[in-house]
């Protein structure tokens, strides 16, 4: 009888975190912008997509959330009636890889660097957060993977799917989409906000700089810039978080010169002008600023 009842508490445990997961979904909807002619930038929950759309079929960067698959499915089918054939991931974390499996399964192609895969396919520990990421299931990994670029011929355009130095993580990759003068950053860029750098997965923010830098050298006043998270950008915007980061990372450095232990680095507040504008997503500034510590310190 105690065995059963384990049994059914279980089962009930299950239920609590399925239905915790079904909400915080539920009330999710996929929206579109049109960032050129054929191009859309989606949102939802999670990264952010880009859609590209022509006689070719669907062409999909990213895809967040396995329960939002169908909504994102909708979403494509509202500005295009062919299926969709590609999905890139421009890296392995789960808010833009998610919908792997799902889309896979409907007949999509998953294209992605190689360290992706690699990631994807062992279990990996996010140590900013503490927490454990258990590897995806085989039908969720990337079935096309490159060591350094690959380009898509595509709807009438060329879309260069290109992998940076290590920066978000080590698998990272830029998607510039040449005809309509645009650029997919994955979370090399947060619009907006302090971004995570994932150091357990080999990023550096020395690494997010670099590949502000190179988009930047490539952009234009007329560049439409997708970021991993926030608005639709542009190349000032960039600038400005460019500019942004490269300060607090001098400052944090500063005080490491100093002699300053970590603790006493989070307490000095070094963002704390900036903590207004930036610190108010999940990207808190004492767990921002101790990222930029470990990251300095660690070579």
């Amino acid at each position: 009888m105690k065995r059963l009842y384990r049994l059914l508490g279980a089962m009930c445990c299950l239920a609590a975190v399925h239905g915790q997961a079904q909400d915080r979904f539920a009330d999710v909807t996929i929206n579109s912008e049109k960032v050129s002619d054929n191009l859309y930038m989606l949102t939802g929950a999670g990264g952010n997509m880009a859609l590209l759309v022509g006689d070719d079929g669907a062409f999909l960067v990213d895809d967040q959330f396995a329960p939002l698959t169908d909504r994102i499915v909708a979403a494509v089918a509202e500005v295009s009636d062919k299926p969709l054939k590609f999905v890139i991931n421009t890296h392995w974390h789960g808010d833009h890889t998610g919908g792997n499996e799902n889309l896979g399964k409907q007949g999509a192609l998953i294209v992605a660097h190689e360290n992706v895969r690699k990631r994807m396919s062992a279990d990996q520990f996010m140590e900013t957060f503490g927490r454990e990421v258990p590897a995806a299931p085989l039908a969720a990994l990337p079935v096309i993977t490159f060591t350094d670029a690959t380009t898509f011929h595509w709807n009438g355009e060329d879309v260069r799917v290109q992998h940076v130095d290590p920066a978000h993580t080590d698998g990272d990759s830029i998607v510039r989409f040449a005809n309509a003068n645009a650029v997919h950053m994955g979370d090399t860029y947060f619009n907006g906000s302090y971004p995570f750098i994932d150091l357990s997965a080999g990023g550096s923010v020395d690494g997010v700089i670099a590949v502000m830098d190179r988009v930047l050298e490539q952009a234009d006043d007329n560049t439409r810039i997708i970021p991993g998270h926030g608005t639709l950008s542009n190349k000032a915007e960039l600038r400005a978080q460019r500019d942004l980061l490269v300060t607090l990372r001098d400052r944090v450095q500063k005080l490491i010169d100093q002699g300053m232990s970590r603790d006493e680095v989070i307490a000095a507040q070094p963002t704390k002008e900036f903590d207004q504008q930036y610190g108010q997503g999940f990207m808190k500034p004492d767990v921002w600023t101790g990222i930029v510590f470990d990251s300095l310190t660690s070579s």
